[in-house]
């Protein structure tokens, strides 16, 4: 096996980073360790309680602010649905009434927007997230469609979860807005980008954002019992299927600007490549899985798992590592859950001994700066993040997002 990833590696690897899993402090006390999981579920709460408690609305500083690195107190709303995810997936009444904390304050904002056409922004502020009068505070005005697709299937999820109507009107509401603004039947159909914060809408077709909104819609269409959003979900599917390069086993980024020619310029993310077996679960593509293992591995000290692109290996993206998880849990075939058990000892490890691990919450990245594109922003930091550390609660549970959880 030529792959980055041995089996013989990673078997290897799991005892050693079994050893390493828990601070020294635990160890040094003689305490029992409390579990890993129970420690990134900790770590979501304190930061969903640092502003607000109780029955508060309110929304998550996404990530902490270190030595070297600060985003304020910005709360993107991709980690925000990741979180309802994460915590309906918890299964216990603290966490289904935190998700609706969470989904009651989506439900604000939406409502609460000046456009009021049932779109959600791509980021709102945490400290203060109502503006005197309570017009919600922006931070970023932009309505990216994966980012729209992923909060409505939190609130999909969230309305299956409770039996409460008044989620599956917010996530109907975002679906209809994502049909009448984004689909695009030129060239490879499918759906576009979503809207900038200027508001100029973006011409390309990401196959991650077709990737979400196949299951967002696959989702609406079980739990309405309207054919119709399958059908959109089928166009979504084959704005994916016109990314695969059969030859390579791997999924284009998108499309180029003109919305109907494949981008091969582009780095190409680990995110489509397990998404797409979790949100499709088609055979004829599990194969992206083993290619992003193959060429997207990276160690970063004691640290190893997934980048997010090939354009930067030197550090570790612990949020992509779970993707990795949890594709291989629900694909389970050969290997498959020994490969798994050992990407969730390298998240662990992490949690404990990242840059500014606190032993709880999961770092972004094992290092400052790791890189997924050209741009002076493409960077990720090792900063705690909601994100990766939701997403190691949910590979850790072998939790599909993109399906209905049980």
């Amino acid at each position: 096996m030529s792959k980055a990833f041995s089996i013989a590696r990673l078997m290897a690897h799991t005892a050693a980073a079994l050893l390493l899993l828990l601070p020294a402090a635990d160890v040094a006390a003689g305490s029992p360790p409390r579990d890993p999981l129970a420690r990134a579920y900790a770590f979501l709460d304190t930061q969903m309680d640092r502003y607000a408690k109780g029955d508060a609305l309110r929304l998550v500083q996404s990530y902490v602010p270190t030595a070297t690195f600060s985003n304020g107190d910005i709360s993107y709303t991709y980690d925000d649905a990741v979180m309802v995810i994460a915590l309906l997936a918890r299964g216990t009444s603290d966490g289904i009434a935190r998700a609706r904390v969470l989904g009651d304050s989506l439900l604000y904002v939406q409502t609460h927007d000046t456009a009021a056409d049932g779109r959600l922004r791509d980021a709102y502020h945490a400290k203060d997230l109502f503006r005197t009068g309570g017009a919600p505070q922006i931070a970023s005005a932009g309505s990216h469609t994966g980012n729209l697709a992923w909060n409505g299937l939190a609130l999909a999820q969230l309305s299956r979860a409770t039996s409460d109507v008044k989620y599956l009107k917010g996530a109907l509401a975002l679906a209809n807005f994502i049909q009448q603004n984004f689909h695009d039947a030129r060239g490879i159909e499918g759906y576009t980008g979503g809207f900038e914060a200027n508001g100029k809408k973006i011409p390309y077709k990401s196959a991650e954002h077709n990737i979400d909104l196949y299951a967002f819609f696959t989702m609406l269409a079980r739990l309405t019992g309207d054919g119709a959003w399958q059908t959109r979900a089928d166009s979504a599917s084959k704005m994916v299927a016109a990314m695969w390069d059969a030859k390579k086993e791997f999924f284009w980024i998108g499309t180029g600007l003109d919305g109907q020619s494949v981008n091969k310029s582009d780095p190409i993310p680990e995110d489509v490549q397990t998404w797409s077996f979790l949100s499709l679960h088609l055979a004829r593509y599990q194969g992206s899985i083993d290619w992003a293992l193959a060429n997207l591995s990276a160690t970063s000290g004691p640290f190893r798992g997934l980048s997010f692109a090939a354009v930067d290996r030197s550090g570790v993206w612990f949020e992509g590592t779970a993707h990795a998880a949890t594709a291989l849990l629900k694909r389970n075939r050969g290997h498959d859950s020994k490969v798994a058990a050992t990407l969730l000892s390298d998240i662990e490890l992490g949690q404990a001994r990242a840059p500014n691990a606190d032993g709880n919450g999961v770092d972004a990245a094992s290092k400052d700066g790791l890189r997924t594109g050209d741009g002076a922003n493409d960077r990720y930091y090792a900063s705690p993040h909601i994100g990766a550390t939701a997403w190691y609660c949910l590979a850790r549970q072998s939790a599909n997002p993109f399906q209905q959880l049980k």
